[in-house]
């Protein structure tokens, strides 16, 4: 009974306890606690929090670092990250405008509780019945994991750290080249001065910019040449690429277009099918329907250039110009209105020069004479994406030089310091135009100028239509064989050649019918075959390895070296001796000089044009059972008439050396004499050449008719008995040093300072690079002596092979055509031995009677002699 007492005393007092609580406490008390935070909300909610929303993919900037949040639907979609260069500290090292590195194709994945980076493979394909072994033994590699840092709340997407790709030493992004010319650069990250910048995000992409800092030295063979600091600002774009990829088009060897390389898993061949598809934009008609009935069409996507607002604003108009005069190559096949050109939109926020979207004109701010026009691809079908043209400063003073050099002889108004607008609009409108070319997916084409007669390019009517050559992807340049007297001669390339419209009509004409890759590969071959063995169709590739046709150099005119540099130095002298009194408000006679420069280079250049003659070998790309040949020796009549030609005008070469003029310029040696060191040293090496060329072919140009031809060429003077020059000397200097440093190749007594390492006689010598514009970055040219050393030391072709491997030539063709090696069928000792011993004999005959300042020449040939006789 007292125990249930003190039960309801205590029940009591604690209702009485209850009612003095607040009622405030009591609801407090009764309210549901509130939910957690997600991982998604505990991020989004991060103080300083900077977004950027789009169709593709989100970004979040959170304090210094970048989250990406991806749809998962967009898990397996193929998409390029590409680097571009916004600022720099040294545009010589990170070009502004330019992504030194191609893009990288890649697709993220879901992989546990991570998200993965797979770099796709796509350099292989396979037909239907192999996709099994294709899956199993191609499978695209990984190369970065992320850990899915949140999921949205309906978990279609997930968020993950990318800061490393954007902010850090990314490879395959640098905003740095692993070269510069021949140069080596060594660039190294400094992260503590890096740091991420802004982020957008649109429907198809999104970008980020980065502040990338290095230090870097600059090697030559492994040895440092110069350090410094380089700071850059880039901008990396992801692009999502389309889920239907474009319909590819299989290349053709014989049309010189840039490449997507493949392999093809097929039993319809033996062994894995190697073949390339042609890069070119995705160009469909918006009205397929009145395209078919012959109507000019729109495109479904122009091609759109933008124009940057850096550029002189003399510059602009010709650049829109080069741009658009392609849409004459368009409408040939039915489309309009394909290229456009426009400024820098000031007021669209979604503009972007540097994202992968937009394809621009960008100007390069450097004194480098070169304009530049690179593309990037889809790597799965060659569709070309992107594009940009860089334009050095310094193009203008190399196109002036040229319309002087060139045209002077004709053309009064480039008679002058400053040229006059008109014809910097059209020379620029030209240059441009051709990166243009390149940008549309056209290499060089370097047989085309080799396509036109001589005289020809003397006709007003010829020139007019035609131009100077049939495509403006040559390095064709202007009319130097049009003479004084010539009326309403074209001094020009074309605004587009012949063999440029047929080149568009076969990348970018729609296939009518519904037909596979491989049958629309069969229609556009008959375009080709149609053509075969009409020269001025004929694809000529850049001799990049080794330069054995003479039809396709750089740098020339016409079909006939020696016509062609006949008429140019006839020009050339009448334009040196009136170029003092054409030049006007020269003090420093600077420009003066540099002209001076360009008359004698393009001297040597017909020179080098006419020595490809002998030994030469035309290369064609030939189908069985069409038109042309494969390989074709020039014949013996045209080898000899060349070699016979280009002595006969270093023998006649001192009108270069203008006393008059080059007095007023600072101490060196006659001009004349530096080119025949030059030119003789060159033609001093033509035996392999010829070696190969007479080899196969019963009639050719032989080793005994070489050798007979420089014995009576070089040795003329000594053997008519007349006094000789300081060319002749030199160059019979030359012809005895060369031929007993060969003998003594298989003599017991050569000396170790005789023997060379091996030499590539094919690929491009110092000159060769500096003549024909090879490195476009003029750093060859600059330290031309010590680099002419190095090839001494290394062998011929070593200087043009560490250029190949950087920045020399198209870097992508159907296969070149490499040195081909002759030391089994090498007679030129013999010939060497028996041209000396002609050579000692004739000396001996001449030296009593020579004059007293030619006697002690020709001894010291005699001692020359003697060391083959111990």
């Amino acid at each position: 009974m007292r125990k249930i007492n003190m039960t309801s005393l205590l029940i009591a007092a604690a209702f009485s306890i209850m009612a003095t609580v607040p009622a405030e406490a009591k609801k407090k008390k009764q309210e549901t606690p509130k939910p957690r935070k997600t991982a998604y909300q505990k991020l989004m909610d991060k103080g300083g929090r900077v977004s950027a929303e789009g169709g593709f993919v989100n970004l979040h900037k959170i304090q210094s670092k970048l989250y990406v949040e991806l749809p998962l639907k967009y898990c397996g979609r193929d998409f390029l990250i590409a680097s571009t260069t916004s600022k720099s500290s040294n545009s010589k090292l990170a070009i502004v405008g330019y992504k030194p590195q191609d893009p990288m194709c890649v697709c993220f994945n879901r992989m546990d509780s991570a998200i993965v980076l797979q770099t796709v493979n796509t350099g292989t394909i396979a037909d239907n019945e192999l996709q099994l072994a294709y899956n199993r033994n191609y499978a695209n590699p990984i190369i970065k994991k992320y850990k899915i840092e949140a999921y949205n709340a309906d978990s279609t997407t997930v968020v993950f750290d990318m800061t490393d790709m954007f902010v850090s030493d990314e490879k395959q992004l640098s905003p740095v080249s692993s070269n510069y010319s021949i140069l080596g650069i060594k660039p190294t990250f400094q992260k503590d001065c890096s740091s991420l910048g802004n982020i957008k995000a649109f429907e198809d992409n999104a970008s980020v910019t980065s502040t990338l800092s290095y230090n870097y030295s600059l090697t030559f063979l492994g040895s440092e040449v110069s350090n410094g600091r380089l700071t850059t600002e880039v901008t990396r774009t992801m692009l999502l690429l389309p889920k239907l990829p474009m319909k590819p088009r299989i290349a053709d060897s014989r049309i010189g277009i840039f490449l997507t390389d493949k392999s093809k898993l097929t039993m319809a061949s033996d062994g894995i099918e190697d073949f390339s598809y042609a890069n070119r934009w995705r160009l469909e008609p918006k009205d397929s329907i009145a395209w078919n009935r012959g109507e000019l069409v729109e495109p479904k996507k122009p091609i759109v250039w933008y124009v940057d607002d850096a550029f002189p604003e003399a510059w602009k108009e010709p650049l829109k110009q080069s741009v658009l005069i392609w849409n004459k190559a368009f409408e040939k096949i039915g489309f309009k209105n394909v290229m456009q050109a426009v400024d820098f939109p000031k007021d669209d926020p979604q503009f972007d020069p540097d994202n992968l979207k937009y394809s621009c004109i960008r100007y390069v701010p450097t004194p480098v004479k070169n304009a530049m026009g690179p593309s990037w691809v889809d790597p799965r079908t060659g569709e070309i994406v992107n594009a940009s043209v860089l334009v050095y400063n310094d193009v203008i003073k190399l196109i002036n030089n040229w319309r002087f050099v060139q045209t002077a002889q004709i053309d009064t108004r480039v008679r002058t310091k400053k040229m006059p607008d008109d014809i910097v609009k059209e020379s620029l409108t030209y240059a441009f135009a051709h990166e243009i070319g390149h940008t549309l997916g056209l290499m060089h084409n370097m047989a085309a100028s080799a396509a036109f007669p001589v005289d020809s390019l003397r006709s007003a009517s010829f020139t007019q239509k035609y131009g100077t050559t049939p495509s403006i992807m040559d390095y064709a340049r202007f009319n130097y064989v049009a003479q004084p007297e010539d009326k309403g001669v074209r001094l020009s390339p074309p605004d587009m050649g012949v063999y440029d419209l047929y080149a568009i009509k076969w990348l970018y004409s729609p296939i009518k019918g519904n037909l596979s890759v491989e049958e629309e590969a069969k229609e556009l071959e008959k375009w080709v075959d149609e053509k075969a063995g009409n020269p001025w169709y004929r694809y000529g590739r850049q001799q990049v390895e080794a330069r054995y046709d003479p039809s396709a150099l750089e740098e020339d005119l016409g079909d006939d070296p020696v016509k062609a540099g006949t008429y140019g130095i006839k020009n050339l002298q009448y334009i040196l001796a009136n170029m003092d009194s054409w030049i006007k408000d020269d003090e420093s006679t600077a420009h003066k000089q540099d002209l001076y420069d360009g008359i004698t280079q393009q001297f040597s250049r017909y020179m080098h044009n006419a020595l490809a003659n002998v030994g030469g070998i035309y290369l064609t790309d030939v189908k069985e059972g069409t038109k042309g040949n494969r390989w074709q020796p020039v014949s013996a009549k045209k080898q000899h008439e060349s070699i016979m030609w280009v002595m006969q005008q270093l023998r006649n070469s001192y009108w270069l050396d203008a006393p008059e003029l080059t007095k007023k310029f600072p101490l060196a040696l006659k001009r004349s004499i530096s080119i025949r060191g030059g030119v003789g040293k060159k033609l001093l090496q033509l035996n392999n050449h010829i070696l190969l060329a007479s080899h196969i072919t019963d009639n050719g140009y032989t080793q005994k008719n070489y050798y007979d031809d420089l014995y009576n060429g070089i040795w003329e003077p000594t053997i008519k008995g007349c006094k000789l020059t300081d060319g002749d000397k030199l160059m019979q200097r030359l012809v005895v040093k060369e031929t007993v440093a060969s003998v003594a190749k298989i003599s017991n007594t050569a000396t170790k300072k005789l023997t060379t390492n091996e030499s590539n006689i094919y690929a491009p010598s110092i000159s060769d690079i500096i003549l024909y514009g090879l490195d476009p970055t003029g750093y060859v040219e600059e330290h031309a002596n010590e680099l002419q050393r190095i090839d001494d030391i290394n062998g011929n072709g070593y200087v043009a092979s560490l250029l190949h491997e950087k920045s020399f030539g198209d870097k992508v063709g159907y296969g070149f055509q490499f040195d081909v090696k002759t030391d089994l069928i090498d007679e030129s000792a013999a010939y060497n031995l028996i041209m000396l011993n002609k050579i000692k004999t004739l000396i001996k005959s001449r030296v009593a009677s020579a004059s007293a300042n030619d006697k002690p020449h020709y001894e010291a040939m005699l001692v020359m002699l003697k060391s083959l006789d111990k």
